[in-house]
């Protein structure tokens, strides 16, 4: 930590909420931090950190906020979840040209650090892994569901690629490394946890799907900076470089049933967990015709799907990694945490249930919402002599 003191840092999608976190804890230990992000931060900034408004996706604006810095967080990405995941072309134009100018920005500025924050999915499409570790290859391009996936891997390539390149008009050499996180999650996450809590509290969780048996990861933020400091620290000759030119999985280290993992949450605001489980192939074929529906109705109503075929295999499919290799090489030892502070951070705002339904009213809405849903899915199915 002390190689934060006296150094500036930016921070691309600093406004976000691990951005911020990151910067706060950077701040802390006596660095000046630069957050550049499309939107202004919702927090009052103490002296120290610096706001930059600007588009990664525009390469002049990149190279004024790059220049002068030590080390470069690139955070900002797009299309992670929900509808943004449908959005092709601003998904390729954030991922894959954002990186790249952030890329080519810290050479040209003589930045000496690129610390990149990648995805478990450019190794992950819906096939089962059990305790992976980084000499797993990329999944094939063609392979995933999703563009968001696709840009993460074309762009976690590209900056590893970078590594060793030579900064122009100052010596030495860029250092770049990725870390590929599982799902974030912390009080006043931003992204999923409220499209969760909204599902739960309209009475749409009635039902999980997978094998009881499937196993993920998720990571709190607190562990997700640890790792991101420990990372720019690596790259560093303090740090031997150890990190120069490597990927590292990020999570918890603590491999859970998805839906067990939220359980805390849905009984602490006070509602039932569901006990109907159903088929994933049925849950992704629905999500399939979700998507196919979206893409028509886009143009005069971009609704949120319920779930997208990679949210299907993310929750419910076994995918889980190794951390020794971050352990090994970056001293990565992640704390243990529970999801009491998010259930006491949505209480604090009013969410929680208000009354108790009947068990039987609960029945009822329960083989309304499913029976719903069968008879949506198999509307697209063909009439067997048609």
């Amino acid at each position: 930590m002390e190689t934060a003191r006296e150094e500036t840092y930016l921070i691309t999608g600093g406004c976000g909420y691990f951005g911020y976190r990151l910067a706060a804890d950077l701040y802390k230990n006596g660095a000046k931090i630069i957050l550049f992000d499309v939107i202004p931060p919702k927090e009052d900034m103490p002296d120290g950190i610096t706001f930059v408004q600007g588009d990664i996706c525009n390469y002049t604006e990149v190279v004024s906020a790059v220049f002068g810095v030590h080390c470069v967080f690139h955070v900002a990405s797009y299309g992670m979840s929900g509808r943004e995941q449908l959005k092709r072309s601003r998904i390729e134009a954030v991922n894959v040209d954002g990186t790249r100018n952030v890329i080519e920005a810290c050479v040209e500025c003589g930045v000496p650090r690129l610390v990149y924050t990648s995805t478990f999915n450019v190794v992950f499409g819906g096939q089962e892994i059990k305790n992976g570790d980084e000499s797993l290859p990329y999944l094939p391009l063609d392979l995933h569901p999703d563009h968001y996936s696709r840009t993460k891997s074309i762009a976690e390539v590209a900056v590893l690629k970078a590594n060793g390149t030579a900064l122009k008009n100052k010596s030495g050499v860029l250092r770049t490394c990725a870390l590929r996180p599982a799902g974030i999650y912390g009080p006043g996450e931003q992204r999923h946890l409220p499209r969760i809590v909204n599902y739960i509290e309209k009475g749409i969780f009635r039902f999980v799907y997978g094998k009881a048996s499937s196993l993920v990861e998720f990571v709190h933020v607190d562990n997700l900076v640890l790792a991101h400091v420990l990372s720019a620290v690596a790259l560093t000759a303090q740090g031997r470089h150890h990190a120069a030119g490597q990927a590292y999985f990020i999570s918890d280290s603590r491999p859970v049933n998805n839906f067990e993992f939220f359980r805390p949450l849905v009984e602490g605001l006070g509602y039932p967990f569901p006990t109907l489980r159903l088929p994933i192939t049925l849950v992704y074929f629905a999500a399939f015709l979700i998507e196919i529906i979206h893409r028509f109705v886009a143009p005069f109503y971009d609704f949120q799907p319920l779930l997208t075929r990679t949210e299907v295999y993310k929750t419910g499919v076994t995918h889980y990694f190794s951390m020794a290799k971050a352990e090994a090489q970056l001293g990565y030892r992640p704390k243990e945490y529970d999801l009491d502070q998010v259930v006491h951070w949505f209480r604090s705002r009013g969410h929680g249930r208000k009354r108790q339904n009947s068990s039987i009213g609960r029945l009822v809405v329960n083989l309304i919402i499913v029976a719903a849903f069968m008879v949506a899915v198999l509307s697209f199915l063909p009439v067997v002599g048609s």
